[in-house]
């Protein structure tokens, strides 16, 4: 069983930057991708990005697209959500997921992470 570890939430003013990591141990049970979510308070939980469990390949949500960038270290095996030009309305928790569908779609989610705050401040 796979288990993910988030980190690098945090405050940060609109239009600066942030980096999440998502640090994976285990096997899963199925590789297909590994990516991330997010949840902002009063919304529903909504897709954000994610890259291919072998390979590059990425695939973004069409709110983040061309502000957030998506990488892998697979000899960390960790994941990074790379994310520029910070908006108030990217305020708030980001999971990080491993699931067997591409894009990643919630129903096929096998793990989840436990979750990240980030706070974009005007």
């Amino acid at each position: 069983q796979v288990q993910l570890v988030e980190s690098g939430g945090g405050l940060v003013q609109a239009g600066g930057s942030l980096r999440l990591s998502c640090a994976a141990s285990g096997r899963p049970f199925s590789r297909t991708a590994m990516g991330w979510f997010r949840r902002a308070p009063g919304k529903e939980r909504e897709f954000v990005g994610c890259i291919r469990w072998s390979g590059t390949n990425t695939f973004y949500g069409d709110s983040v697209k061309g502000r957030f960038t998506i990488s892998r270290d697979n000899a960390k095996n960790t994941v990074y959500l790379q994310m520029n030009s910070l908006k108030l309305e990217d305020t708030a928790v980001y999971y990080c997921a491993v699931g067997s569908s591409w894009p990643l779609e919630t129903r096929y989610i096998e793990v989840w992470g436990q979750g990240t705050l980030v706070t974009v401040s005007s």
